[in-house]
Parts: structure tokens; C-alpha cells; sequence
């Protein structure tokens, strides 16, 4: 057994990569499944605009100052 990636031969490598292709299969398919199920419950997010009203002063006159 090689346990170095460098003195390696060719199918060590090739079923590196293939283990690491199924890896990133299994885990993009459970996160889409995860995603697609999530949104039948009804959870959707929906965006509120807020339009600016008048300008409003806001000023206060029964400050105290020490010194």
C-alpha cells in the first residue's frame, strides 16, 4: 500500500478521484433533495417595500445641561 500520494501508480489515483466524484454526487444530490422538499412546506420568502413618507423633525427642548 502506498501511503504517499506522489509515489502512487495510476489506478491509486483513479479510484481517488472516482471515490471523490461519487463524494460530490452524494452530497449535491441530498442537498438538492433537502432544498426541493424545504419549499413544498410552504416556507417562502416574499419582500416588503417600505416607500419613504413626509419628513418628519423630531426636537426636544427639556434637556438639562450641568456644567
Amino acid at each position: 500500500m502506498n501511503h504517499s500520494i506522489y509515489s502512487a501508480d495510476r489506478m491509486t489515483h483513479l479510484k481517488i478521484v472516482v471515490v471523490a466524484l461519487v463524494a460530490a454526487i452524494l452530497v449535491a444530490g441530498f442537498s438538492i433533495s433537502a432544498r426541493t422538499s424545504s419549499s413544498d412546506e410552504g416556507f417562502t420568502q416574499t419582500a416588503r417595500v417600505m416607500k419613504a413618507g413626509k419628513p418628519v423633525v423630531i426636537t426636544s427642548s427639556g434637556n438639562t445641561v450641568v456644567r
